[in-house]
């Protein structure tokens, strides 16, 4: 009986966590629905010749795609809480594949606003970073600031996978070619979640990886998902700490998705570059980033976030404030080196972040990095439309870098001014 039992023990302790499984398909999953990031920026320019449209209107599209994928991240996270993560990421999927599918058959630029911005922009606000939150805070008690890089990583992946591709296929064959394949990415993720995706440790008889003791699956949210999260709102807003977070966060909105990923493959084609070059290097960005995000995810568990963040938005602005001297026609030796810094740099914020907001907020981390988030996603809206509307305006792009860089040492001052104490937790 003690042999068996031991032959037991022996193939559990063989097979992997069920943690390390939610964390592989959550990451698949996450470069799924990355496929939409590299579609705007390489379909500025064929939208333009088209249909004519202003890089400001198409700019506008995307500003409201960030907006809604920021500002439904919260509601999304307090309704991961009530009818679980599988259903509301599944929704998410279908509303990503619809998006971009049905730009193909658009005529008019409201439809643009509607595909891109409304569908897409519910699509991805519903899993993004929260969902990453959701599933580190669940699953994980180790390694928690790892994962979170890895988990965040994906994005970049999917930037690295999907940029060539589509920039390629548009070239080929046009811009329709590579809406129908982001959207059939989309939907080939779906099956995996429905199969392995799980709430809570509990569901498979089992603890989150590293935990101490038997811990139960948390009780059932009850009552609406909205008023939760507006609760959730309400209580972090009376710290200090939230509004630090959210304001460095929006400008690294404005300093990432906002402006290099939407307008920096039609600023490098200003100055000769042609369009494949430049989703090729802006692809390279992803390539850094995964390791970038997963070294900060580590630095995570070992240094002050806070700490962590200033040096980040630091070196980011520096690096924004030279790049206008770096466009040529040709991918010069000073460029690559910027792409390598900066990539590496692209998206480190999120991990200390996400500790930040679990460390000062407790069990309503999730929600509130989900409004923290929705910042970052308002301040990428405004650098999407206002470099859109600058480049129309002076003929190039020159001031929307400079701003940017400015506004990243502005965020470092305000990261390492967050408050070293522990602030009451938000209501559940």
């Amino acid at each position: 009986m003690t042999q068996l039992q031991d032959r037991r023990t022996t193939r559990a302790l063989r097979r992997p966590h069920w943690a390390w499984i939610i964390a592989t398909v959550s990451f698949i999953t996450l470069i799924g629905a990355a496929g939409f990031r590299a579609v705007p920026s390489v379909l500025i320019d064929p939208l333009h010749e088209e249909f004519g449209w202003s890089r400001a209107t198409i700019g506008l599209a995307v500003s409201i795609n960030l907006v809604l994928f920021g500002l439904f991240s919260p509601f999304a996270a307090a309704l991961m809480d009530r009818v679980g993560m599988r259903r509301v990421v599944v929704a998410a999927l279908l509303l990503v594949a619809a998006g971009a599918g049905l730009t193909v058959f658009m005529t008019a630029s409201w439809q643009l606003l509607l595909c891109w911005g409304v569908l897409v922009g519910l699509g991805t606000g519903s899993m993004a970073m929260t969902f990453v939150a959701t599933v580190t805070s669940r699953w994980f008690v180790r390694h928690r600031g790892l994962v979170s890089g890895i988990l965040t990583a994906a994005g970049a992946t999917g930037q690295l996978i999907f940029l060539p591709l589509v920039a390629a296929l548009a070239t080929e064959h046009g811009w329709r070619t590579p809406a129908v394949v982001v959207a059939l990415a989309a939907l080939a993720v779906v099956p995996l979640v429905l199969v392995f995706l799980r709430d809570h440790p509990a569901d498979v008889g089992t603890t989150a990886y590293g935990a101490t003791g038997d811990e139960p699956a948390p009780a059932p949210v009850t009552g609406s998902s909205a008023a939760r999260a507006l609760r959730t709102l309400r209580d972090a807003a009376r710290t200090p700490t939230f509004w630090l977070l959210a304001g460095g966060f929006a400008i690294c909105g404005m300093s990432t998705n906002g402006l290099v990923g939407t307008h920096f493959v039609t600023a490098a084609h200003d100055h000769g570059m042609p369009h494949t070059t430049a989703a090729s290097l802006l692809a390279l960005v992803g390539i850094f980033d995964v390791g970038g995000t997963i070294l900060s995810g580590w630095l995570t568990d070992r240094i002050d976030p806070r700490l962590l963040l200033g040096g980040y938005y630091t070196l980011r602005g520096l690096s924004l404030l030279i790049l206008p001297a770096l466009f040529a026609p040709e991918t010069q030796p000073s460029m690559w080196v910027f792409i390598v810094f900066y990539g590496l740099d692209w998206i480190a914020t999120v991990p200390p972040t996400v500790a930040l907001c679990r460390e000062r907020f407790g069990v309503s981390g999730p929600v509130v990095f989900g409004w923290v988030f929705a910042s970052h996603q308002l301040g990428a809206a405004l650098a999407a439309f206002g470099a859109g509307a600058i480049r129309d305006t002076l003929g190039d792009y020159g001031l929307a870098w400079y701003l940017a860089g400015g506004l990243c040492v502005l965020a470092a001052l305000m990261s390492v001014s967050i408050p070293g104490r522990r602030e009451p937790e938000t209501s559940r």
